[in-house]
């Protein structure tokens, strides 16, 4: 964790990121339960709580368009206004969560989230600065899983869940550039983390079962989301 108080965004396991460099006058989470109402005969109403609902937050703040002695960023990393608008309509364009970390007095946060609403206009009286509205929302990364059956016993079924994978805040690319050497199981293992969806990768890419063994170096595939 960082050693000084700050809000930084991130992408693609920080490959790309900033900074935010003036802090809002107010940051916490918004969060809503999932309980359902039922009417029961005799009782009346009850309430049944269910999980809570995702954390929301919304970031008000500046990005200025020249120095301020309340900016809480180093100076040297302070971008252009419009740099951190592109990124974050850069970032929101790509349909992937992005990193949210936090750390100010009373609260730290490190979560992954999705950008739900972004709004910005230039202030006015200050030539230059931009004022913006971030909405975001905790973002959980989730997956299929794999079931396989064990064994059938009086009628009852023994299941085993293959375990989910570690999730991160990683882009999956769409395709794969075949390596001297590759084959589709090992793309599929290596990319998709399952090396028995190889013929996923097969369809998609229309490869014929003749042309698996000579399969090019260089030979660009297509992978499956």
């Amino acid at each position: 964790m960082v050693d000084r108080y700050g809000i930084w965004l991130s992408w693609n396991n920080q490959e790309d990121g900033f900074e935010l460099p003036i802090l809002p006058r107010q940051l916490g989470p918004s969060i809503r339960g999932d309980g359902a109402e039922h009417d029961v005969h005799g009782l009346g109403k009850i309430n049944v709580i269910k999980d809570r609902g995702l954390a929301e937050y919304t970031i008000e703040s500046i990005f200025p368009g020249q120095w301020y002695p309340y900016i809480s960023a180093p100076q040297s990393l302070v971008l252009k206004p419009r740099v951190y608008v592109e990124k974050i309509m850069k970032w929101w364009d790509t349909k992937w969560p992005i990193r949210f970390v936090a750390v100010i007095p009373s609260l730290e946060i490190n979560i992954p989230v999705s950008i739900e609403s972004f709004e910005w206009q230039e202030v006015a009286g200050s030539p230059g600065d931009i004022q913006f509205t971030l909405k975001l929302k905790e973002y959980r990364f989730y997956s299929a899983l794999r079931v396989r059956i064990l064994d059938e016993q009086g009628g009852t079924r023994i299941t085993d869940g293959s375990a989910s994978a570690r999730p991160d805040d990683r882009v999956r690319p769409k395709t794969y550039t075949l390596a001297p050497g590759d084959n589709l199981w090992k793309v599929a293992q290596k990319m998709l983390g399952d090396g028995n969806r190889w013929r996923e990768i097969q369809k998609l890419n229309g490869i014929s079962d003749a042309q698996l063994r000579r399969l090019p170096a260089g030979m660009v595939l297509k992978l499956p989301t």
